[in-house]
């Protein structure tokens, strides 16, 4: 029994141990997430910060959101700050990461997840819907990559760009969306040959899931498509960031987190 009895303290002190090192696992380190005022974008934020990131918190017109955001890394223990920056302009890409520059010195960690998901088939796609599918969710990403590679060269950071699974399936009523995601497909495989050694570039393709206010039926519709037969949550998504951003030797990957839906 005495044994027995130090078995479990040596267990339980690993444990704590373990949970202590997950938790300084990004320290020193910095991130920027793009749409991290809300939704996805946030969840990951906040994750990155729960390993020991600061995290730059860029929005574009959620200012009160962002600073909630700002507000709950904080309370972890971790520094944050809310940047605004509209991403369909290049010269605010530059600032944005000028800014990131100037209050820590220092980027580790680039997140691409600003997007938009518009409707828009063969009919109703207009010129205006192509460019605002495509500028957001490619154009963005490749600029925001460009301006933050000198920081990320310097750090041997990490990018993580945001696809979906509409960038792998045909959803004829979202043609310009799906394409924009393919792009980012495509776009993560050139990045990464081109940063290379000094930059990680890997992407995630989310799909199935669900967020607090979603309408109930997509959740329903989700777990009827997804051989696991459950949505997913952001949390799901971020801890995938955390693993793509701790992982060394992947470069050039897309890690589809769909519950199995695409099989």
């Amino acid at each position: 029994m005495p044994v027995l009895r130090e078995c479990v303290r040596f267990s339980d002190s690993k444990m704590m141990e373990n949970d202590a090192k997950a938790g300084e696992a990004l320290q020193g380190r910095v991130a920027l997430v793009t749409g991290a005022a809300k939704r996805i974008g946030r969840a990951v934020a906040v994750r990155l910060a729960e390993e020991g990131a600061d995290v730059v918190v860029h929005y574009r017109g959620s200012k009160e959101e962002a600073a909630g955001a700002v507000a709950e890394i904080e309370k972890i223990g971790r520094r944050a700050a809310a940047v605004q920056a509209d991403l369909g302009d290049i010269s605010q890409i530059k600032r944005l990461l000028a800014e990131t520059g100037k209050q820590f010195g220092r980027l580790d960690i680039l997140v691409n997840s600003a997007a938009n998901f518009l409707p828009a088939s063969i009919v109703s796609t207009t010129e205006q819907v192509w460019d605002a599918s495509l500028g957001t969710n490619l154009k963005a990403p490749f600029f925001c990559a460009q301006a933050a590679a000198p920081l990320l060269k310097r750090s041997r950071g990490a990018i993580i760009n945001f696809a979906d699974v509409g960038g792998l399936l045909a959803w004829t009523r979202y043609i310009p969306h799906c394409v924009s995601k393919a792009g980012v497909i495509m776009l993560t495989r050139c990045l990464a040959k081109e940063l290379a050694p000094e930059v990680r570039v890997n992407a995630i393709a989310p799909g199935t899931i669900t967020m607090p206010g979603d309408p109930p039926e997509w959740e329903e519709d989700f777990i009827k498509r997804a051989p696991l037969r459950r949505s997913g949550r952001p949390l799901d998504v971020a801890e995938t960031v955390v693993f793509l951003v701790r992982s060394e030797f992947i470069t050039g990957q897309v890690i589809v987190v769909d519950g199995g839906r695409t099989l």
